[in-house]
């Protein structure tokens, strides 16, 4: 199995019609009492904003039902029992996270903690200090130059780096648990054909559109793309090779503008990034940015118009299954999504056995050659090589030539 698109997005924030990951909801139904009590959460999901955003049932799913087939495949797949106890220790510990409150102190921009209730329950199931993380989260140490020094947080950069952490432990632990399974379902026999079935989202287009849906209706354009291309494209040219009369039909599915204009250098994906550098980038600024670079320049790209009773929109895109109104509030932040050093150092140290696999440090100088090799190819530097190789590649000045 491998990751095409996980929305991690998904596990702080949710549009009105959507829920949060089914593994919460199924986590609530109390059909197993020891996972609430282990999890120390409730059996009401609206106890925790994190997952109470959008819906939080769905009629043709029966949550106990699923945590039943849930909690079997754990045992099935391999896992042991304490990793299983871990599993739903972190994911209870994830819900915790936006329990947690901070508050400014009087007459300074400094946050401090609103009760530590929920901060004592995270740092219980994560293995921590309560103390040590609360005070991480406040007063992180932070690289300046050669030093290191510590740097007072406001209350929404408290609130940013917990959202960002908690979604860091889900995707984190939901990407050991693929690496597990490929593990245990390896038949260490060599292939040379595979089957493939991709489970994604499909096409979304809400009232209110944010960057997941940029991201998902990108991988469709994508997707779409390659079938349009294969289907339509390489089968007529088929047609014309074996001399079949045949008359070119254009099928209108040309996707390359919206595709190139999401994708290439100062495209949306390259302007947000830049943004990310700057300090006092915001939204706004990342908006102007995208209307100077494209606005009147490209037909995939529109300046939506005002609707009433609808959601605000910055820009439209015009993909192939319709034209959609994005909003950028926020962009930046799910963006960066930066994780806070000090408790990352933290986890590293945890008692909970498997949060310091999750975290890794960082070994300096060490390359991955496979990587490295892989990374020229794609981007076609080893290509460039060889071409270069196969003409003239020495140049010098027309000056210099001129003073030899």
């Amino acid at each position: 199995m491998q990751i095409d698109l996980l929305e991690k997005s998904r596990v702080t924030f949710q549009l009105p019609d959507e829920r949060g990951y089914h593994i919460f909801y199924q986590m609530m139904t109390n059909h197993k009492p020891e996972i609430i009590e282990m999890s120390l959460i409730t059996t009401n999901p609206y106890d925790f904003p994190m997952c109470s955003q959008g819906q939080i049932t769905v009629a043709s799913i029966d949550d106990k039902e699923e945590l039943d087939a849930t909690d079997d495949a754990i045992d099935i797949l391999g896992f042991s029992n304490e990793e299983k106890v871990t599993i739903y220790k972190l994911t209870g510990a994830v819900l915790h996270h936006g329990n947690m409150k901070f508050k400014q102190k009087q007459r300074e921009e400094q946050a401090e903690p609103d009760g530590t209730e929920d901060a004592d329950k995270v740092a219980y199931l994560l293995g921590l200090n309560s103390a040590d993380m609360l005070k991480a989260l406040c007063y992180p140490r932070v690289k300046v130059g050669n030093e290191f020094v510590t740097k007072g947080q406001t209350v929404p950069q408290v609130n940013n780096s917990v959202a960002a952490l908690s979604k860091s432990i889900y995707e984190r632990m939901f990407l050991w648990m693929v690496i597990r399974i490929n593990q245990m379902l390896d038949t260490k026999q060599p292939r040379q054909f595979f089957i493939g079935v991709l489970d994604i989202a499909g096409f979304e287009i809400f009232d209110f559109n944010s960057m997941e849906q940029l991201c998902i209706n990108f991988t469709n354009e994508k997707l779409q793309q390659f079938f349009n291309h294969h289907m339509f494209v390489l089968e007529q040219e088929e047609y014309k090779k074996e001399g079949i009369e045949w008359e070119f039909i254009d099928f209108g599915m040309d996707l390359a503008a919206c595709i190139e204009l999401i994708e290439k250098p100062m495209g949306i994906f390259a302007i947000l990034e830049e943004e990310c550098m700057f300090p006092k980038a915001s939204d706004t600024t990342f908006k102007n940015k995208l209307y100077d670079q494209h606005l009147g320049k490209t037909k995939a790209f529109e300046k939506p118009k005002p609707k009433k009773g609808k959601a605000e929109a910055h820009f439209s895109l015009v993909h192939y299954a319709g034209t959609v109104d994005y909003n950028v509030g926020g962009w930046l932040d799910k963006n960066k999504d930066p994780l806070n050093d000090s408790v990352v150092q933290l986890y590293q140290k945890s008692g909970v056995k498997l949060l310091p696999t999750l975290y890794p440090p960082v070994v300096e100088g060490y390359m991955q050659n496979f990587l490295v090799i892989h990374q020229l190819r794609c981007n076609g530097v080893l290509e460039g090589i060889r071409i270069c190789r196969k003409g003239f590649p020495s140049r010098i000045l027309y000056g210099d030539f001129k003073q030899r």
